[in-house]
């Protein structure tokens, strides 16, 4: 098992990134809550790994912090929601508003994330309410840290990206499209752009 990965930041495109760790190149899936705290090209820092093994690929999960590789661990195990949807809700929503949706029976905050119907919120409540882990100190959100940073950001078009990110994550193009309409996107990042439409999908 990876537990861990340390190495230069090489490429992102959510969700996807690679790692270039003494020459060898790692391909990570990743939340956005783990984007959005992701430094320049070229800078090393460390991420909290999960490795998904299927009979067609071997697919390795990047994490900022361990609260959020374990609530990963921890959505994964119940019924009917995989490694993909484990991603969208993680992308959607960080661990304490998950945490407060799963405490408050919020199944209507659940349903506004891609992938997420009634019954399969109705099922979380129940099933994850006694398996969150315990939420480790918000310190821990800075573990995907800069340890020498190149600060050119190869980004060609931010708006294409947030909508083919959003896609990957679940949403259909259409309301992708939509989801980005109303945001002003001049001089934002492709993880600024994701976050503010996500942000508006939950509201």
């Amino acid at each position: 098992m990876i537990g861990f990965l340390r190495g230069k930041l090489v490429f992102k495109a959510p969700p996807l990134l690679m790692l270039d760790v003494n020459g060898v190149g790692y391909e990570v899936e990743a939340p956005m809550t783990t984007f959005y705290n992701l430094p320049a090209i070229g800078a090393e820092i460390m991420l909290h790994t999960h490795l998904v093994v299927r009979e067609d690929a071997h697919i390795l999960f990047g994490f900022s912090t361990e609260t959020d590789r374990a609530m990963f661990r921890t959505l994964i195990k119940v019924n009917g929601v995989g490694p993909k949807l484990g991603l969208a809700i993680l992308s959607g929503q960080s661990a304490e508003e998950f945490h407060r949706c799963i405490h408050n029976n919020d199944t209507q905050a659940l349903v506004r994330l891609p992938g997420v119907g009634k019954k399969t919120a109705e099922r979380l409540v129940i099933e994850m309410r006694d398996r969150l882990p315990d939420l480790i100190d918000s310190a821990d959100s800075v573990d995907a840290s800069v340890v020498g940073a190149d600060k050119v950001n190869r980004v060609n078009n931010p708006k294409q990206e947030a909508i083919s990110a959003l896609c990957s994550l679940g949403y259909k193009p259409l309301d992708a499209g939509k989801m980005i309409q109303n945001i002003s996107v001049e001089g934002k990042s492709c993880e600024d752009i994701i976050r503010l439409a996500l942000q508006g999908s939950v509201r």
